[in-house]
C-alpha cells in the first residue's frame, strides 16, 4: 500500500488547493507542523500531518449530533464552504459576524448550548473561541503557520485563508461526518472549492 492510498483524498487534491502553503510568518505553536521554508520565505506545512489532523478532526466531529456542534467563520473566504457543510450535515454555522454572548448569556433569546465548536481561523474568530473557553467546550480550529494554538483542543494545520483549501477541508469533514452517521453524501468537491 502506498502512502497516497492512506490519504483521505488523493495527494494531488491537497496540492491543487494549496492546503500546505502557509504564510511568511510562523509561531512556535505551529512549528511542529512545518515541513520547510521556501526560498521566497513562504512556510510549507507537512501534508502527512495535515491529513492526519483532518482525520482526527473528522473523527472528533463524528462523535457529536449536528445540534451539538457550531462552526464559526468570520473570514469571507470560507463562507461558501461552511454554508455547504451546514447544508449537508445540518450543523449550525455562523458565516460572518459571530453573535456575542450566544453561548455565555442565558438571558439572550438567541442563547444556545453546544458541545463542540469548529473555528476556521482562531485569529479572526477569537471572540467565539473565548466564549467556548468560558463555557468549557472543546475547540477544533483550522490553523495557519501564524496562529497560536493555546486554548485549542485540536489543531488542523492548513492554509485557512484560501477558499479552495477551506473548501476541501469542509468537504472532507462533511463526507466523513455523514459516512460515520451512515448517511449518503452527494456533495461535489467542485462546489466546495470553486471560485
Amino acid at each position: 500500500m502506498t502512502q497516497e492510498q492512506d490519504y483521505l483524498v488523493p495527494l494531488d487534491n491537497y496540492l491543487k488547493v494549496g492546503l500546505h502553503i502557509g504564510t511568511k510568518f510562523r509561531t512556535k505553536y505551529m512549528a511542529k507542523f512545518i515541513y520547510k521554508t521556501r526560498p521566497d520565505g513562504l512556510v510549507v506545512l507537512n501534508i502527512q500531518e495535515i491529513d492526519k489532523r483532518i482525520r482526527l478532526g473528522a473523527n472528533l466531529i463524528s462523535q457529536y449530533k449536528p445540534e451539538d456542534i457550531i462552526v464559526v467563520c468570520r473570514r469571507e473566504n470560507g463562507w461558501k464552504a461552511v454554508s455547504l457543510f451546514s447544508k449537508y450535515t445540518g450543523i449550525k454555522v455562523f458565516a460572518g459576524r459571530y453573535p456575542p454572548g450566544i453561548l455565555t448569556n442565558s438571558n439572550l433569546k438567541t442563547f444556545m448550548e453546544t458541545k463542540l465548536m469548529i473555528i476556521v481561523d482562531p485569529w479572526v474568530d477569537k471572540n467565539a473561541m473565548k466564549d467556548a473557553i468560558k463555557v468549557g467546550i472543546p475547540v477544533l480550529a483550522l490553523c495557519d503557520t501564524y496562529n497560536e494554538s493555546n486554548n485549542i483542543d485540536l489543531v488542523v494545520p492548513c492554509n485557512n485563508k484560501g477558499k479552495k483549501s477551506i473548501g476541501l477541508i469542509m468537504w472532507i469533514f462533511a463526507r466523513e461526518y455523514l459516512k460515520a452517521h451512515e448517511k449518503e453524501f452527494n456533495g461535489k468537491l467542485d462546489d466546495f472549492i470553486e471560485e
